[in-house]
């Protein structure tokens, strides 16, 4: 079976967060099923440098403003098609926005391309090959599935991965007419949303089957709590919908290999932790005692419940804990960060910026994790927790409660406890957490138990790969002949 997967980033070429670990790591475990993944992903500064001698696919005279070639490639293992655009993709900055953070004006644009040429490669533009199925993520590649739908492709089966409902790029209506889309595109069953043009809204409205990165998550963006503004419209697909746990790439994430650590260990050698421990305490500026230290690897915002974190932080202290963060985001939270570090010096250490080498040595030698999300689609940090033996502690929500075994009583007397959950997402819950967490880590016998079930836990994409397998096929069948 041939997969075309339309994506905005991938690791590890370009990565803002967890949607580039899952479509990096995906398409290889879909390899152990049978399937063969093309990735498109466009072609970003950092992703025409990492190949050299591309064929070219496909031209285009004019993509939305300006020339176009579509390369293919083959990068880490992954099957690319790149889409080389200058006008559009090679800019400085990241590749939403620029080195100030702020959105690009034009990404309505430049996400359409990418989405037009997801469906002309559906359609058959690249001679010998049509994919089975197209597998678009998020709203940067869900436009993708509206132009199959009101295109020659139409009656190819498609699947939309939802990674985060909130992000879901709604741009005005004014833009309509220059998207190259029927004017009956124009209309609720089709792109509009409260009067403009919603990518994500169109995706999910043209997606053969919809799927979320994890089953808790499929159910709570059917709520209005969860659904920003679009539960309606995912009620309305219930029956098409799917919920899928993450898996992460477990070659590069092993704490048995990772070149990243000090050292490097595994369940049946724990101790060995303490040498990355030591080097976690020299980055960080931490005083070196026998206290846990609990990390935080995030993006600084409110979704992530960063306002918890700065609002307990002098009593995460007082409870006996250190804390070493590694994340940016809102710059209020930053500079109450940095400035809960000066007042806790040698208690807290934090790092603005992201590190990839940085946040492999933290899971690998804090006690552990803190992720204090509003709500998570799936998280992966807790994942790499899990793996490395930090112990996650996280709020009762969407991935996060569908991958922890909370550490109650029962859970500790029948040795499956992996970490802690809290509900609701507030102050007082999260305290109580951290509390029972360190309890737990005053008695080593304990703690060892719970980092062990962790290392244990499948977190491997091979489960979730058959899932992904199983769907692809039905909807193979449902294809007319």
């Amino acid at each position: 079976m041939k997969v075309l997967a339309v994506a905005p980033e991938i690791y590890p070429l370009i990565k803002t967060g967890g949607l580039a670990d899952v479509t990096g790591a995906l398409p290889l475990a879909m390899a152990g099923q049978g399937i063969s993944t093309r990735t498109l992903i466009p072609g970003y500064p950092a992703v025409m440098k990492a190949f050299r001698r591309g064929r070219p696919l496909h031209k285009y005279a004019a993509l939305q403003g300006g020339r176009a070639t579509v390369y293919g490639a083959k990068v880490a293992g992954l099957d690319l098609l790149v889409l080389d655009a200058p006008h559009l993709f090679d800019r400085t900055g990241g590749p939403y926005g620029d080195a100030t953070g702020s959105d690009f004006p034009d990404n309505w644009r430049r996400f359409a391309a990418l989405s037009q040429v997801g469906a002309d490669i559906a359609a058959g533009v690249i001679k010998g090959y049509v994919p089975d199925v197209v597998h678009a993520h998020d709203w940067q590649s869900a436009m993708t599935l509206a132009y199959m739908r009101y295109g020659a492709a139409v009656t190819t089966p498609s699947a939309l991965t939802v990674h985060n409902l909130a992000f879901q790029g709604q741009f005005g209506s004014s833009i309509f007419a220059e998207l190259g889309l029927p004017a009956a595109a124009m209309s609720l069953e089709g792109v509009e949303y409260y009067g403009g043009v919603g990518f994500l809204k169109a995706g999910l409205q043209a997606a053969w089957a919809i799927t979320t990165v994890s089953p808790t998550y499929a159910q709570e963006i059917r709520s209005p709590e969860f659904g920003m503004g679009l539960d309606g419209l995912v009620n309305m697909r219930a029956s098409d919908l799917y919920g899928i746990v993450n898996g992460i790439d477990t070659d590069t994430w092993n704490p048995a290999t990772d070149k990243y650590l000090t050292a490097n260990f595994s369940a049946d050698t724990l101790a060995a932790r303490q040498a990355n421990k030591l080097a976690v305490e020299k980055r960080f500026s931490l005083e070196h005692d026998d206290s846990p230290i609990l990390c935080v690897i995030s993006r600084l915002t409110w979704q992530k419940g960063m306002d918890m974190l700065v609002g307990t932080l002098d009593q995460v202290v007082a409870e006996g804990a250190r804390l070493a963060i590694l994340g940016s985001g809102d710059s209020a939270f930053e500079g109450a960060l940095l400035a809960g570090a000066a007042r806790h010096r040698g208690r807290v250490g934090v790092v603005i910026g992201y590190d990839e080498s940085l946040s492999h040595l933290m899971q690998a030698g804090c006690d552990a994790i803190v992720i204090p999300s509003r709500f998570e689609p799936c998280g992966l940090t807790q994942l790499y927790g899990l793996r490395y033996g930090c112990v996650p502690i996280v709020a009762r929500t969407g991935g996060l409660a569908d991958t922890v075994i909370d550490a109650n009583e029962a859970a500790l007397s029948a040795g499956v406890a992996t970490g802690f959950q809290f509900e609701p997402a507030d102050a007082g819950s999260f305290m109580h957490a951290v509390a029972r967490a360190t309890a737990a880590y005053a008695t080593p016998d304990v703690w060892a138990s719970i980092q062990r079930q962790g290392m244990k836990a499948d977190v491997s994409w091979d489960r979730s790969a058959r899932k992904y397998a199983d769907l692809y096929r039905s909807l193979v069948a449902r294809k007319p002949v």
